[in-house]
């Protein structure tokens, strides 16, 4: 993720006027149009640290073309077109800004029947360290080839999964128990008509035209993590002592005082290869036609829906999110393998597994539409249809947020007021420092003593410091502006026992 050094450099913009309605709920203004109200999460704390070109980008894209809504959650900081940490919603329109060059980044949280005692001996830690990196690449680029106990998945396996999705047969050829299929936000995308058969024929059209080079490569990463703030966290489970809390961990199928492992994925190379094609394209097509981009940011171009682009657009996002599915379902199933090799005869189970870079066509004020979540997360609450037919109507659905290693990750459950941020929340804590000046500006020695305080073991040689908790903002902070705007309560906390980053960043520190 990206953030104002990233991406804008230093601005000297007066920042646009957040007005508070709310202890943690507010409107930001539409400059020249007062019918505009943008709904803006976050306390005194969370919205004085809103940078003012991020405040910006989200009246850009509000004012963008059939654009209906826009939502800014407490995480959200500069991205590239819109905010990360929105939520932009249009009956008329797709954006690929809005979800962004890693199609369908996602959450999953893998619950073991392992009480958490079994793991306090550091070297019970390391040996699952050891055993999970000799079964998951980490870092951009790496496939199944750089470790030796990898998933080996066919090409022809792997079209299939990206054209399928967790179908019970794909499940069964990647290894992958096909009962957890069904824990997951959505287990299959089909293309812009409703079929699977579009994304055969799209996925052919782009490998006869040599647009996917490298396709077989980029399919060998299914079943491992990307580098950046992807991750895979080894955690205890601390169940929230409310009637409500246990309740929903129970139909969830959390064990309080059990381990855990939480994992943040998407789509990997094969999604990126998508998602940048789209962007070019579109981007070309505007030039050509003299078409303006909003607020002249060539990362906010859009399709109309029902017009060959969006059809296109919508058919890669698809095969993109499939693939998410598919890396995440053979990232825990190794995960769960890595532990059965330390742990003889352990059992896990698939708790969730949920995106927060896409875009779903969902009702929403009874207006069928886009919703596109850029680092937001779907936050359906007890009784929505949308939850009819699964195990969490009567509850709603697991909502996973990543905060950071030592502050730990939450479980939370929507609330009814949800539904004024479009059933949707934030995706995590959100960065504070962009990565080059977290990098300037922390030091290595500390950000590396700071897990060690807290007990937490890395595979890295040094943590990368871009990723370092002091780079994001209070995760207590992001988690009580979600609370007191009555929009998610929690379930239970993760507390990190050892964290599986890009180990080639942490030795080049």
């Amino acid at each position: 993720m990206s953030s104002i050094n990233d991406v804008c450099g230093t601005s000297s913009t007066a920042s646009p006027a957040v007005i508070p309605t709310e202890e943690a709920f507010g409107y930001l203004l539409v400059p020249g149009d007062s019918a505009i109200r943008i709904p803006v999460v976050g306390t005194d704390t969370i919205r004085s640290g809103f940078d003012p070109v991020c405040l910006q980008q989200a009246i850009t894209s509000r004012t963008a073309p059939g654009v209906s809504e826009l939502i800014l959650n407490p995480d959200a900081h500069v991205g590239y077109g819109a905010p990360i940490g929105c939520v932009l919603v249009s009956p008329t329109h797709v954006y690929p800004g809005p979800v962004g060059v890693d199609i369908k980044c996602s959450m999953s949280l893998l619950q073991l029947d392992l009480p958490a005692d079994a793991i306090n001996d550091r070297p019970v830690r390391r040996a699952l360290i050891d055993a999970i990196i000799e079964r998951l690449p980490t870092g951009p680029g790496k496939g199944q080839r750089s470790v030796p106990k990898a998933r080996q998945i066919s090409c022809d396996d792997g079209m299939k999964a990206v054209v399928e999705g967790a179908t019970e047969e794909v499940c069964t050829a990647l290894g992958v128990p096909p009962s957890w299929r069904f824990r997951c936000e959505d287990a299959t995308h089909r293309g812009h008509d409703g079929t699977s058969l579009s994304l055969k024929s799209r996925l052919a059209s782009l490998i006869d035209a040599g647009e996917l080079p490298y396709l077989t490569e980029k399919l060998t990463q299914l079943g491992s993590y990307g580098g950046g703030n992807h991750f895979g966290e080894c955690s205890t489970v601390e169940v929230a002592q409310t009637e409500s809390a246990r309740r929903a961990a129970s139909v969830f199928g959390l064990k309080d005082g059990h381990v855990a492992f939480l994992s943040h994925c998407g789509s990997r190379g094969f999604g990126y290869a998508l998602a940048s094609r789209q962007f070019r394209l579109l981007q070309e097509q505007f030039q050509e036609q003299r078409i303006p981009f909003p607020g002249g940011d060539k990362e906010l171009v859009y399709a109309s829906v029902g017009t060959p682009e969006a059809d296109s657009y919508l058919d890669d996002l698809a095969l993109g999110g499939n693939f998410a599915t598919m890396n995440h379902l053979v990232i825990n199933s190794l995960v769960l393998e890595a532990f059965q090799q330390v742990f003889p005869g352990v059992t896990g189970s698939l708790i969730y597994f949920i995106s927060h870079n896409f875009a779903r066509q969902e009702e929403y004020r009874g207006t069928l539409s886009w919703v596109h979540r850029k680092g937001a997360t779907r936050a359906f609450p007890a009784g929505h249809p949308g939850l009819i037919d699964t195990p969490f109507f009567a509850v709603g659905h697991p909502i996973l947020l990543p905060g950071d290693p030592c502050s730990g990750s939450m479980v939370m459950v929507a609330e009814p007021g949800a539904e004024r941020t479009c059933f949707s929340i934030n995706h995590g804590a959100g960065r504070a420092l962009g990565r080059r000046a977290a990098i300037r500006s922390l030091d290595q020695r500390t950000v590396d003593e700071d897990l060690d305080t807290h007990d937490i073991l890395t595979n890295c040689r040094h943590y990368p410091r871009d990723e370092a908790p002091d780079a994001y903002k209070s995760f207590d902070e992001v988690i009580r502006s979600v609370e007191k705007a009555r929009l998610a309560s929690p379930v239970a906390s993760l507390r990190a026992r050892f964290v599986i980053k890009d180990a080639e960043e942490g030795r080049r520190r």
